[in-house]
């Protein structure tokens, strides 16, 4: 925590701090003990006595995306500590956490991540205006003066930010706008999955929890939907608390911020975040000492609901009538009055973007499948049907091909309405129909792949196949159509709900609240644990709205307006056997008709870990990811062995920008101006070639050119020792593309499956010796990317060249000594000659590695970036294959 941070929260306002948050806590388990008794005897009683809605038509996944990672890439992330631009390689795994490393290679050697955030409560802002707009509504009357620099300025015109009410924001940009849609379409995937991270297959402890927080802020005087009920419980109860605290110190803390009004905002950011961190972990504490108690509480609970069950639903029925005659009468005129006028304006509302979005979702499956059925046609074959299969499979969890889906629902708007209802934000339901949407696409998909895994034994051609290919999407979409129309009409009544009843409660707070403690006699003692009254009078005030909520889908439903079906079209199982091919086990189509043998090392799978959302392939020609950035840096690095203190700055020099805007724009604009002008430093992965006073310099021995050279430019990473040498260029007949041109020194073989940026130039050079050594199966070379690739020596014989699938427009170079290999298809377009590597010295222009490409994996020190890493050990070993590091629970974590 910084000086100025502690400087605000001293002893005396942490221990206030941690007052408070006990208070709250307090008062909350409260609520949680009393509505764990009443969600134990509904869960108990729900067991015994059944009353299932309809039976779904789709089979439900269990675990979606085991194995696999949803997206990765670069993009560069602005450093607070030391206000400096730098390049990270994000992993978004399968529980939507957002996991940044240095480097791929630190990814790929699962060295510890440089953060881990978890997006809950946050929102994703693609423009810095939006963002200053939220940062001086967050802080009243500090606003900075017309002329003055933001609290952030982006070097580039395509930022990402991630903005959280109490936590810290991370900035974020990327050189495309196609970058940006994609990672937008990402982040907002994260958000949308963390916010929704209270488990529904809990029973019990998520009702109790949810009725406890709603009794807590009503009690407060606070109605209506919640913003920030999102996240975790611990995450939950932390913006509750922050919810309460953070207007008190905004009002003791804010007048004594010093400096200009953009530090003052960049001081008060950081106190909020400090103190949610501090409350969190109190929190945290204390919620699982709570929950704790609970449950060794259960079982003695759960024994006297079960022998006392009809005594205890007697007495609650008994209690409820005396209420209802109370309270019905008041609660039937506020609704004829206020409530019952609006309920179809707020369906219509409701329905009309929400049934788009499940009509986008049935086109969007529709689509895939067809067209890969179109494709199986055209080129045939069971292999072809695997590699689409494998796509399909995880379409529900492809952000960017869901986003048409999602979008839809962008369109709601409560106009008037909300303001009446006290609804703060629309947010909520969007969210919700959107992972209604993401479910019954993942339903529909495993459906039909289930149904197609069994039809694959008995077919006796490819006309056979792709006759059953429709007739099982027909089957599918018929299947989808009932179901989402059950999942609607479920929603739209949960939705009525969740806007009137808060309503209700608080226009019959000043007649009917005052009066339910008079009620409190009519419980035996024994079954006040199970049975309270002010839980029994919202059942009643819901009961008062409920038959016209209902009165009013049914309705929507016999208009067939937004294909919705009637209440009384109840489809029975008609595929009785289709549920019990969903228990079977999960359905891997590469495993099971690759030819693949079966037993395969740990290491290997967690190399082979696909990736639901594909890197992007910029094929239009504009400025690879890379170029830009080397500005964005400030010059230098320490040395891998031995890191050294970073020289104090030459006071006589000029300040320069802490974001290097205006280093990097011309950057950009040298990179524009085409072929005919060389920049005079490239950059490889958004890294600096020049290095940090204290580094030292190494020049390597330049061997022979070789005929036909065209001279390029190639940069070390930073963070890595430089080595610089006189150029080297492609062997004749290879194609240069535009863009940049970059060698690459690898001491090892490239990782397998490494991918390199679009539109790069690369070259990887590693040193001879007298015996070759394989090159590396499965590399994927993005689109544009000129390669030259020498393998490094080994002392074992060469291994056959497995086949390398080289995307069209790449001019690569594999420099290998000549070994017995198959032929490598290369795709229209490619240049792919190949040489013998040099003599034992070292290759021609070579440099250190990129941390994209390169087998460096220096990390910078603490006080480079301001962020806390293992200090190196020696130079990298080889790289090994790694799985992928999860987020952990909770809010960020910065190592």
């Amino acid at each position: 925590m910084g000086d100025v941070v502690s400087t605000h929260l001293d002893e005396g306002r942490r221990q206030h701090i941690a007052e408070k948050t006990g208070k709250v806590l307090g008062e909350f388990c409260r609520c949680y003990k009393e509505q764990y008794g009443v969600a134990l005897f509904n869960s108990v009683r729900y067991e015994i006595e059944g009353n299932g809605g309809p039976q779904a038509q789709l089979l439900h996944r269990k675990v979606p995306l085991e194995d696999h990672v949803i997206y990765s890439g670069n993009l560069f992330q602005y450093i607070e500590e030391n206000k400096k631009w730098r390049n990270r390689f994000c992993v978004v795994p399968h529980n939507y956490g957002l996991v940044l490393y240095e480097n791929k290679l630190a990814y790929e050697r699962e060295l510890p991540p440089r953060v881990l955030i978890n997006s809950a409560g946050y929102k994703v802002l693609t423009s810095v205006d939006q963002y200053l707009e939220l940062v001086n509504s967050s802080l009243p009357g500090v606003t900075p003066k017309s002329g003055h620099s933001p609290i952030l300025k982006c070097p580039t015109d395509f930022p990402l930010i991630l903005w959280h009410p109490y936590a810290r924001h991370y900035y974020f940009c990327v050189m495309t706008g196609k970058e940006q849609e994609k990672w937008r379409a990402v982040f907002q995937d994260c958000v949308r999955h963390c916010n929704n991270g209270i488990s529904e297959d809990s029973k019990v402890e998520a009702p109790a929890f949810t009725d406890a927080i709603r009794m807590y802020r009503q009690s407060k005087e606070q109605y209506g939907t919640w913003d920030m009920l999102c996240g975790n419980e611990t995450q939950v109860l932390s913006n509750l608390v922050m919810e309460e605290l953070l207007p008190e110190l905004r009002t003791t803390i804010g007048p004594r911020l010093k400096g200009k009004a953009q530090e003052r905002q960049r001081t008060w950011i950081q106190i909020s975040d400090a103190v949610y961190r501090m409350v969190y972990e109190q929190t945290k504490a204390q919620y699982d000492a709570a929950m704790a108690k609970c449950e060794q509480e259960r079982p003695q609970m759960e024994s006297t609901i079960r022998t006392d069950m009809d005594q205890i639903i007697t007495s609650k029925e008994h209690l409820a009538s005396k209420i209802r005659a109370f309270v019905l009468p008041k609660a039937e005129i506020c609704v004829r009055n206020h409530v019952q006028p609006y309920i179809s304006s707020i369906l219509e509302a409701l329905m009309t973007p929400t049934s788009q979005g499940f009509a986008e979702v049935r086109e969007v499956f529709f689509k895939e499948v067809t067209d890969m059925n179109m494709n199986i046609v055209n080129e045939g074959g069971l292999e072809k049907l695997v590699e689409y299969m494998e796509k399909l499979s995880h379409l529900a969890f492809h952000p960017v091909k869901m986003q048409s889906c999602y979008e839809k629902m962008d369109q709601l708007k409560l106009e008037g309405l909300q303001q009446r209802f006290d609804v703060s934000s629309t947010s909520v339901f969007k969210q919700r129909a959107q992972i209604h949407m993401r479910q019954q696409m993942d339903d529909a998909v495993y459906t039909f792949e289930t149904l197609l895994h069994q039809e694959l034994g008995k077919l006796q051609g490819k006309d056979d196949l792709c006759k059953s290919i429709q007739r099982i999407l027909e089957r599918v979409l018929k299947k989808y159509d009932y179901d989402s129309s059950t999942v609607r009409k479920k929603f739209f009544r949960e939705a009525l709900l969740q806007i009137t009843i808060p309503f209700l409660l608080k226009k019959l707070a000043p007649t009917c609240k005052g009066e339910l403690a008079k009620f409190q006699e009519l419980i035996f003692e024994d079954f006040a644990s199970f049975i309270l009254v002010e839980n029994t009078y919202e059942e009643v005030v819901l009961q008062s709205v409920m038959k016209d909520i209902m009165q009013a889908v049914k309705e929507a439903a016999v208009q067939r307006k937004h294909n919705l079906y009637r209440d009384s079209m109840v489809l029975h199982n008609s595929d009785p056997n289709l549920h019990l091919l969903g228990e079977g086990i999960p359905i891997d189509w590469g495993e099971e008709y690759s030819g693949q043998p079966e037993a395969e090392a740990a290491a290997d799978k967690r190399r082979r870990a696909k990736q639901v959302v594909s890197v992007i392939q910029d094929d239009e020609g504009v400025l690879p990811y890379e170029v830009g950035a080397e500005e964005l840096l400030q010059p230098g690095s320490p040395e891998p062995r031995e890191p050294k203190e970073p020289e104090e700055p030459d006071p006589a020099a000029p300040p320069s920008s802490p974001d290097g805007v205006q280093e990097i724009r011309e950057a950009l604009a040298k990179e524009s101006l085409g072929d005919g002008v060389e920049a005079e430093e490239r950059l490889t992965n958004g890294t600096d070639a020049r290095r940090e006073s204290g580094a030292t310099e190494e020049v390597a021995a330049v061997a022979g050119p070789v005929p036909g050279d065209v001279p390029t430019q190639g940069l070390a990473s930073e963070g890595d020792g430089v080595h610089r040498a006189a150029t080297a260029s492609p062997a004749p007949g290879a194609e240069v593309p535009a863009g940049t041109g970059v060698q690459n020194a690898t001491p090892a073989s490239p990782v397998p499956g490494a991918e390199v940026s679009s539109g790069a130039g690369v070259q990887h050079a590693t040193p001879a010796s007298p015996i070759p050594a394989s090159p590396v199966p499965g590399a994927d070379v993005p689109s544009g990317a000129g390669v030259q690739r020498a393998t490094p020596a080994s002392p074992v014989p060469p291994s056959p060249m497995p086949r390398v699938d080289v995307p069209s427009r790449a001019g690569v170079q594999h420099t290998a000594p000549p070994s017995p290999k198959p032929r490598a298809d290369v795709p229209p377009e490619a240049a792919v000659p190949h040489a013998t590597p040099a003599a034992a010295s070292p290759a021609l222009g070579a440099e250190t590695p990129s941390p994209s490409t390169g087998t460096a994996c220096h990390q910078p020190s603490d006080k480079e970036t301001g962020e806390e890493v293992a200090s190196p050990g020696g130079r990298c070993s080889p790289l090994q294959p790694t799985s992928t590091t999860e987020s952990g629970e909770g809010v960020q974590t910065e190592f």
